[in-house]
């Protein structure tokens, strides 16, 4: 594992890591919502009368809800979705999310964000989602971790991921940082290569179905399978970043 911390920084020409904060993505990272995500989204494209299947949308994840609409419209109609289209779609889209979630959050999420905050780094949320929904949930499940002011949601980037502004973002929120004083935990390819394209050292948390190579070729520095394994493994990481 240390290799591969050494391998960043010689690509990165940085000297040494300065953590300060750990940005995390939301959904599939803290909330086991991927899958309504992607049966919610099905449904909705299907209901127009159009084919896909759920692990197009497990591939989509981090994208905000109008890109993803352009993409499947410019795939099946060859233009751009409009205004009234995206929304029409988009409350329907909520509205069945809001039926399949069942607020389930991933196993060892909550002692992964205490594990951060008694070390003395602070988290931050990156997330695509503007789901209220899930947003409004944050503080009943990880009390005391995330403030309006360490959160950046869909409501605060104009493009989204796999742009790095999410994560660019995130570093601003985190302390004004540069990427060697953070570190991104994601489990989408997506949010992995807009991680990957701010600088910023990438974990990835493969909670869905998608195999390990397509976290790797996003740009993920280190892949593991569960919350759980990355508590396992975040005092050796905490070690090897505070000696390199």
């Amino acid at each position: 594992m240390k290799e591969q911390f050494q391998k960043y920084l010689k690509a990165n020409s940085h000297i040494r890591f300065d953590l300060k904060a750990i940005l995390f993505d939301m959904d599939g990272v803290l909330y086991n919502s991927m899958p309504a995500h992607a049966k919610s989204w099905q449904q909705t494209v299907e209901e127009l009368g159009l084919k896909t299947n759920p692990e197009e949308f497990y591939l989509h994840e981090g994208r905000t809800g109008a890109s993803t609409i352009h993409i499947i419209f410019q795939r099946n109609f060859g233009r751009d979705a409009t205004e009234e289209e995206i929304q029409a779609i988009y409350e329907r889209k909520s509205e069945l999310f809001v039926k399949y979630n069942t607020g389930e959050t991933i196993p060892k999420a909550r002692e992964v964000l205490d594990f951060v905050k008694s070390n003395g780094l602070r988290p931050v949320l990156v997330t695509g989602s503007g789901q209220p929904s899930l947003l409004d949930r944050l503080d009943h499940d990880f009390p005391g971790i995330f403030t309006p002011e360490t959160m950046v949601t869909a409501f605060d980037v104009k493009i989204g991921k796999p742009h790095p502004e999410p994560f660019l973002m995130g570093l601003q929120k985190g302390g004004n940082l540069i990427p060697n004083q953070a570190l991104v935990v994601e489990n989408a390819p997506l949010g992995t290569e807009a991680a990957t394209k701010a600088g910023i050292f990438t974990i990835g948390v493969n909670t869905g179905p998608l195999h390990d190579n397509i976290l790797k070729d996003a740009g993920a520095n280190l892949v593991f399978h569960s919350m759980q394994e990355l508590l396992n493994k975040f005092p050796e990481i905490l070690e090897i970043t505070s000696l390199i």
